[in-house]
């Protein structure tokens, strides 16, 4: 399979099972091209919630990433970056996370609105009956777009979280698509095609098909990824996913190496 698993986490982040050699097995079992890691990083000021890795557990990081690159030797090609929240003021800290290592990739995600609440979290699910949806819906897509245009990251990550509980608001939801795939192609980044949705109560691939319909129109660039919380997780559903994509228009995915990308084609 020429796709790659960039998104998948470790146990680090606090909501996640197994062990860098595990993941590669699973990776390469998959028939994946490369296997890429890409845990939550760290926020400052610590500790800021139950599900990331502490910045002094950058060591062990590391650690992980050099024992699949043994693990995997030359069987599978082993990527690492990390998946960092866009939240306000965040700008310099991500650059610092940026140096720390010679990454390949950095993934943007938006989990938080600006009160600090992370939407996509079970444990404030009942918030969910008591916010206008319209507006909530706003300032996500709103913020995304900001995260977009910082230039900041390589991928951005599952573009339409937003929806996992299912609320949405009512008519075209196109009003929300079109300024963030606009700066999307406009950017040098990559949107990623999350399908970890499918087992959420979305039922539904990140981002939606008619957004990925507008994404292929504007000629954006896209990776595929699980979003693996263990390693039976990594490439799940990448068969229907090059379905869909394919459908949808995209002839190629991307890969990464050192911060540059190059594409790779679906055929």
């Amino acid at each position: 399979m020429n796709l790659c698993d960039y998104h998948t986490h470790t146990p680090l982040c606090m909501h996640a099972e197994g062990t860098a050699e595990e993941y590669v097995d699973a990776a390469i079992a998959a028939g994946l091209m490369e296997y890429g890691i890409a845990d939550h990083a760290p926020v400052q000021p610590e500790p800021f919630d139950d599900w990331r890795m502490l910045t002094s557990q950058l060591t062990d990081y590391y650690d992980w990433i050099m024992r699949a690159r043994e693990h995997a030797a030359d069987r599978i090609q082993v990527r690492s970056g990390l998946e960092c929240d866009w939240l306000v003021g965040c700008e310099d800290w991500i650059n610092q996370l940026r140096g720390c290592s010679s990454w390949d990739y950095m993934i943007g995600s938006v989990h938080y609105l600006a009160d600090k609440w992370d939407f996509d979290n079970p444990v404030w699910l009942g918030r969910w009956a008591e916010v206008d949806v319209e507006a909530v819906w706003s300032q996500y897509w709103k913020t995304y777009e900001e995260m977009v245009r910082s230039d900041l990251f390589e991928i951005f990550g599952h573009a339409d979280l937003i929806k996992k509980f299912g609320y949405r608001p009512k008519g075209d939801l196109r009003r929300f698509y079109e300024p963030v795939i606009e700066a999307i192609s406009e950017s040098r980044g990559v949107l990623e095609v999350n399908t970890a949705g499918w087992h959420k109560p979305c039922k539904e691939q990140y981002p939606s098909l008619q957004f990925l319909d507008l994404c292929a129109e504007a000629g954006v660039d896209i990776v595929v990824s699980s979003d693996a919380h263990a390693p039976a997780e990594v490439g799940r559903n990448f068969d229907e996913a090059r379905t869909r994509i394919l459908a949808a228009g995209f002839t190629h995915t991307i890969a990464f190496y050192g911060g540059q990308k190059y594409p790779v084609p679906l055929r």
